[in-house]
């Protein structure tokens, strides 16, 4: 089966990570990938380090791809949008990973018959450990989600949920990694309080965080019982346990991801009352 052409719009940090994946698992070979962007020296980065081709021109990469990555922030993805509509035709598949932007609004700027899927990936996709929920719009096909699946899973795990569900996704997962970045800073500086090194207190803040994932996968039981077999009677996870409820991480977390679902519904709103 031939590769399809791809086009990676907008140079960043998730252009990067989905290109270092998907030719790591041999789901693309660089001369099958083009990424666009408008500093030269980051173009001249995924040259060097990737040998895909490079442009500072959207429309002419949307025009010669057969997939079509929208991968920019929602605020510049209308101007992205008026660029290469015209270079996009229903035999393209089009990838959006703009939080918020809802799939009407995409399918309204690119046309009638427009092929979409709307992805909500995040940043440890960079270390091939993302996770990343994808939706079909109306003319997306069953091959073009799973299109979509092999592309996202070249740097992590893929789910496919209803659109109705991908804002909340971009408050828990889209924007969690800044959440764990967070409480790892925090159990840093807790470790520098009671007399640890700053290095060795970031080390071992985030090897608990990861090891404690992965025992959660690995294992497949639930979070509250892994947590109970770390807590002894009178012990010092107990107490500990103790304060985190009483300072309301819980509820606090639980409020992170409510404001930043929101906030993903909010830009979806501003999008759509942009003509």
């Amino acid at each position: 089966m031939t590769a399809p052409r791809m086009a990676l719009l907008g140079g960043g940090n998730m252009a990067e990570a989905l290109v270092r994946g998907l030719l790591k698992a041999g789901v693309a070979q660089p001369q099958d990938v083009v990424v666009t962007g408008r500093r030269s020296e980051r173009l001249a980065h995924f040259a060097r380090e990737y040998g895909v081709s490079t442009t500072s021109d959207n429309a002419a990469a949307a025009r010669d791809a057969d997939v079509v990555v929208l991968s920019v922030k929602p605020q510049a993805l209308g101007r992205l949008l008026g660029v290469v509509s015209p270079a996009v035709d229903p035999s393209k598949l089009v990838i959006s990973v703009a939080a918020g932007v809802p799939m009407a609004a995409l399918e309204r700027r690119l046309g009638a018959g427009a092929r979409v899927i709307r992805a909500m990936p995040n940043t440890p996709a960079l270390v091939g450990a993302g996770a990343c929920a994808i939706s079909a719009g109306a003319n997306a096909t069953e091959a073009d989600l799973a299109t979509a699946e092999r592309l996202f899973r070249s740097v992590g795990l893929v789910v496919r949920v209803d659109e109705a569900l991908l804002d909340a996704v971009t408050g828990l997962s889209g924007s969690g990694p800044a959440y764990i970045f967070l409480v790892i800073e925090a159990l840093s500086d807790a470790g520098v309080k009671v007399g640890l090194p700053r290095y060795t207190a970031l080390q071992l803040a985030a090897q608990t965080v990861l090891g404690s994932a992965r025992l959660l996968q690995e294992s497949g039981e639930h979070p509250g019982s892994l947590k109970d077999q770390v807590t002894s009677p009178g012990g010092t996870a107990i107490a500990g346990l103790h304060t985190l409820e009483a300072g309301g991480l819980r509820t606090t977390l639980i409020n992170a991801v409510e404001t930043a679902t929101r906030r993903a519904r909010e830009l979806g709103e501003q999008f759509l009352e942009k003509p």
